[in-house]
């Protein structure tokens, strides 16, 4: 994926405004000398365009952009490493206006830090997604092995892969770190699910629940964003210490790509419950079928994802609601012909339904 043009950049910052939705943009990468010269521009332009915070963790570039860009709020991004009160009053005093703390954190921390800085300083902290080997994503691995770069946006996940223990005069001859003979992958963590614990961030302080969403597809991101919405909300309609988000939108967790989850730093050290030692890779029960355009007359007006048929039940993930089924009837191609079966990536189809389903949802199932 490559970075937004100035042009791609301020449309999308539009599309979310009129949506309500605010968008901030990263700058949070370790940025070089000749980098440096280009920042004050790229940064103007980057205002221009209407975003409402800069993500940052360069002390070099957090001065740039309040010496060129003073409106637009500063973030401190998770990969300052910030850890502790003193380090986040530091940064307010600077002039962020929020802080991402790093996700080594417990919660007894954060309620620290909370305490001891200014309520008009916002704190942010991760809830849902991957975790890094390494302290706060400060990771070489993939710089030293595939040279990319992962303080740099580039990260290849080498942490992932499956590795094995040599001994330095047995070459060829490799020893299991674990019980598998085929190696072990001691470097690879769960993801972090934290959905079932509203309250307990709540009642930490926390301002700003994070989705951890790099290179993440947007149904991933509707998905997840949709779920964390309900379960925020259920808890603000019912504030008590014993909330739990209704059952559906917990099971919503387990329908996208992801590893096996924990919830981090946040209750104590994880230690062993954090790892993965005998698989690296996500585990991907359900697809997405197509992507509704419009509902019109009984019928159904959608973009095709992947083949589904005629006959099917579909699962419809609709923004604030429990998802349902509709049965796909009397499928037809966009000229209107009846057709079996919708095989061909991205060609528009209809069928028959009695929901007048909303454009943008989607269709899915369990494959």
């Amino acid at each position: 994926p490559a970075n937004f043009t100035a042009e791609e950049l301020k449309a999308a910052v539009d599309a979310a405004h009129k949506k309500g939705v605010k968008v901030y943009q990263t700058c949070n990468t370790v940025p070089r000398n000749d980098e440096i010269d280009r920042l004050p521009d790229f940064l103007m332009e980057s205002a221009e365009t209407g975003v409402d915070a800069f993500i940052i963790s360069d002390l070099g570039v957090m001065t740039l952009a309040k010496k060129y860009t003073p409106n637009v709020d500063i973030h401190i991004s998770t990969q300052a490493g910030i850890t502790n009160y003193a380090s986040a009053n530091e940064w307010y005093n600077m002039g962020a206006t929020r802080v991402v703390t790093a996700r080594e954190l417990s919660l007894e921390d954060i309620a620290t830090l909370r305490a001891k800085t200014p309520k008009e300083l916002e704190i942010e902290c991760f809830v849902h997604g991957a975790m890094c080997v390494s302290f706060s994503g400060r990771c070489l691995l993939s710089n030293y092995l595939v040279n990319r770069d992962s303080n740099r946006g580039e990260c290849a996940q080498p942490c992932r892969w499956q590795y094995s223990l040599m001994e330095k005069t047995r070459e060829g001859e490799y020893f299991p770190i674990d019980e598998d003979e085929n190696g072990t992958y001691i470097f690879n963590s769960k993801d972090m699910c934290m959905i079932e614990h509203i309250p307990e961030m709540v009642k930490a302080g926390i301002s700003s629940f994070k989705i951890e969403g790099r290179a993440k597809s947007a149904y991933y991101t509707s998905v997840i964003t949709n779920a964390y919405r309900q379960a925020i909300d259920g808890y603000l309609k019912n504030p008590t210490d014993d909330y739990k988000p209704e059952k559906w939108v917990v099971d919503e967790m387990y329908k996208i790509s992801s590893r096996e989850y924990c919830t981090g730093f946040y209750f104590g050290h994880p230690r062993d419950n954090a790892q993965i030692y005998y698989d690296g890779g996500y585990k991907r029960d359900w697809s997405v079928m197509a992507e509704v355009l419009y509902s019109e007359n009984g019928r159904v007006f959608c973009r095709q994802r992947n083949r589904f048929f005629e006959g099917e039940v579909l699962e419809v993930l609709q923004r604030g609601v429990e998802p349902y089924e509709v049965t796909v009837t009397d499928l037809r191609d966009e000229n209107g012909e009846k057709i079996d079966k919708a095989p061909h990536p991205m060609m528009k189809v209809s069928f028959e339904c009695e929901k007048d389903i909303p454009p943008d949802a989607l269709l899915r199932k369990a494959v």
